[in-house]
């Protein structure tokens, strides 16, 4: 059954592994709120473990906001955890401020010797730069997109990858996957984004780049009404991915492929310590179209016979295997 919670509604996760147990942080607000589309102003950082990804036992918070003034003092949104050179883990995690009500989005850090009991560090590691990525106020879009940090090693170095957007093109067109890179975790430098803009999507929220079988894919979500006219002909929006062929991009977002419709989103890629992989996404929509907010259970995934991966269990057979040619970017 998916993990549901009567009291709260349940979105966007992310996972850790500590080798005992499979630990799962989630976005959460009350029920009493009425109102879904109010919970992410009324966010809480939820957290869960499992020994077996199917069978979960909520345990306290791991993150609220922090008190006025502080760059996260009004959401604590999607992130990402990692475990550093000395064992302590490290969770990225996105922050909004009440003094901008919420439309400027930055990335912050807390530390934790055992997934629990969390430390935030004071201030935030990364904001847009606008050299690259689109700022709040250029009328384009509804906010300022920084967000979802996926964090990962290569080689000797951290990177991260961001939903955000690039700074010129058309409003359903400027969708990249942000970067950064740091050497040690807490130092962090803005780079150029890993994709161009003009695949089709306003934006690619929570990234995730994942090795499966030796070969990697990066997957992504986006809404149909956050999508070019062209892209939607493939159908509407739900979780994206696409078959990276160097980690250092570019990112060939327009070849991307629907995973899911809408009835899931915000894919998260996990594998089991058999060995296989799984997809998880939050319940979004039921068949009328009204929120529903719960985790859902492991999804198989493996690769197709035309290169791309998919859901193998048949609930999105339906969905076609290859994307429209998108529009060109107006860059």
């Amino acid at each position: 059954m998916p993990f549901t919670l009567p009291d709260v509604w349940t979105w966007d996760m992310w996972f850790a592994d500590d080798g005992t147990d499979y630990h799962v942080f989630y976005l959460k607000a009350s029920r009493a709120l009425g109102d879904p589309n109010r919970r992410h102003f009324h966010v809480t950082i939820g957290h869960a473990i499992s020994d077996d990804l199917r069978t979960w036992q909520e345990v306290p918070d791991a993150l609220i906001v922090s008190d006025e003034p502080a760059f996260d003092d009004y959401t604590t949104w999607t992130g990402s955890v990692v475990r550093d050179d000395d064992g302590e883990w490290r969770m990225f995690y996105t922050g909004t401020s009440r003094t901008e009500t919420g439309v400027v989005q930055r990335i912050g850090a807390a530390s934790s010797p055992d997934l629990y009991s969390w430390t935030k560090r004071d201030g935030a590691v990364t904001e847009a730069d606008p050299r690259w990525y689109e700022k709040f106020g250029s009328g384009q879009w509804f906010d300022e997109a920084w967000r979802d940090p996926w964090v990962y090693r290569d080689a000797d170095r951290w990177h991260m990858l961001i939903t955000a957007r690039a700074n010129t093109g058309d409003a359903d067109n400027r969708g990249v996957i942000g970067h950064a890179t740091s050497t040690d975790l807490d130092t962090w430098t803005v780079q150029p984004p890993l994709s161009a803009s003009g695949a089709g999507f306003g934006q690619l929220e929570v990234p995730q780049l994942a090795t499966i079988d030796q070969r990697q894919v990066l997957i992504f979500s986006c809404l149909t009404n956050e999508m070019s006219s062209a892209r939607r002909i493939d159908g509407g929006g739900g979780v994206w991915a696409v078959t990276i062929d160097d980690p250092n991009g570019p990112f060939p977002i327009d070849r991307a492929v629907r995973l899911t419709d809408e009835s899931l989103y915000a894919g998260r890629l996990i594998q089991h310590r058999s060995g296989h992989w799984f997809l998880f996404a939050f319940h979004h929509v039921d068949a009328d179209g009204e929120f529903v907010g719960a985790l859902s259970d492991p999804i198989p995934v493996s690769w197709g016979s035309d290169g791309d991966l998919r859901v193998t269990d048949g609930r999105f057979d339906h969905l076609r295997t290859h994307a429209p040619a998108a529009q060109p970017s107006s860059n």
